[in-house]
């Protein structure tokens, strides 16, 4: 396996590292958004979270990362055009391959978000309102810290899944680890040792998140289980 692929390869995980946390950032705030909009008592709100959290979750990823890549600049250069406006509207790919991960991860974040919201007793939340604490205290003392422990499995999941999807950027021209895998099995006629080398990248990213995500449950667990003692 020539060593200049390699690094070559390696060198190209930090856009992949990079794509996979400004992703991770845009779905969470994505699925916090859509949790409260699905426990609103606003209908419309609710409504529109549903209809999110069902079309994303219905469509496919690959089909949905071109479908903004290509589909969407292209009606809307056609909506330019017919305004005569001279201007011509692209998308990044990085930008779009990372629009495009937390619009389909953002769906799954909000169902994660919705259960362990469901699941923190309203008695609490009602107590604190009776002392009359304000809204954004009670999210950041209450609400948040529990909301975080609930979510963290489901959030553990999404993050792995969504970390592997990254892969399909490449698809758009990202030159992140999938992009420069593909580039020198095409040039040395070795596929099997660079995708290899491109899984191995993409487990370690998993052995670490799996690991440093457990120490993370396990700090928020230990007040609980002291408590059922």
């Amino acid at each position: 396996m020539p060593g200049g692929y390699v690094g070559s390869i390696l060198a190209a995980g930090g856009v992949t590292l990079s794509l996979a946390f400004v992703s991770l950032l845009l779905a969470v705030l994505i699925g916090m958004a859509g949790a409260f909009a699905k426990l609103s008592s606003s209908r419309p709100l609710r409504m529109t979270a549903t209809v999110y959290t069902s079309f994303i979750r219905g469509i496919p990823d690959l089909v949905m990362m071109l479908l903004v890549f290509y589909s969407v600049p292209a009606l809307l250069n056609q909506w330019v055009q017919g305004m005569g406006w001279d201007m011509t509207i692209e998308f990044s790919p990085f930008g779009a391959g990372a629009a495009t991960l937390a619009l389909i991860f953002g769906a799954y974040m909000t169902e994660t978000f919705r259960g362990a919201l469901m699941n923190i007793p309203k008695g609490q939340l009602e107590a604190a309102q009776a002392y009359g604490l304000a809204r954004p205290r009670i999210f950041w003392r209450i609400l948040l810290p529990q909301m975080m422990r609930l979510a963290l499995p489901g959030f553990t999941n999404n993050w792995l899944v969504m970390t592997k999807a990254t892969a399909l950027v490449s698809l758009l021209g990202v030159q992140d680890v999938m992009f420069r895998a593909r580039g020198a099995a095409e040039a040395t006629g070795k596929p099997f040792s660079f995708y290899i080398l491109a899984g191995g990248f993409y487990l370690a990213i998993t052995a670490v998140s799996l690991f440093v995500l457990s120490r993370v449950a396990r700090r928020y667990e230990a007040g609980v289980k002291e408590l059922a003692r």
